[in-house]
């Protein structure tokens, strides 16, 4: 099971990015699978998630109306579209999956499987 994050950088507030995290070795749509965030000196905490079962979706209070999260089954991979960019949204960003969780959750600790984080810095 491997999960390779791609798609961060720097952008100015206000702007866009999105995340992509392609899985190999397993299906992504049999796994709970979900964005999580760690900024320097914090814990790491969720931003979304989408459930294995009925594609039920969380988002994070701080998130809603502002990130997207997807998958495309045919690319095997889980996105996140992030809109209206604010500089609190800087953090190293992963991916993360578990098969046996549903549904999916916020808590970092329940998932088994993590991709590398990609950088998000939010800044003018």
């Amino acid at each position: 099971v491997q999960l390779q994050a791609s798609g961060g950088g720097l952008v100015q507030p206000g702007g866009s990015l999105r995340l992509s995290c392609a899985a190999s070795g397993f299906t992504l749509d049999d796994y709970a699978i979900g964005w999580f965030r760690q900024a320097p000196g914090k814990e790491r905490e969720g931003v979304s998630c989408i459930s294995s079962s009925d594609g039920s979706t969380y988002y994070a209070d701080s998130v809603k109306g502002r990130f997207t999260i997807s998958r495309d089954n045919a690319k095997n991979t889980l996105y996140l579209q992030m809109n209206s960019l604010k500089p609190e949204d800087t953090a190293v960003y992963y991916c993360a999956a578990d098969f046996h969780l549903d549904p999916c959750s916020s808590w970092y600790k329940e998932y088994d499987y993590w991709g590398q984080g990609t950088q998000v810095t939010v800044s003018s």
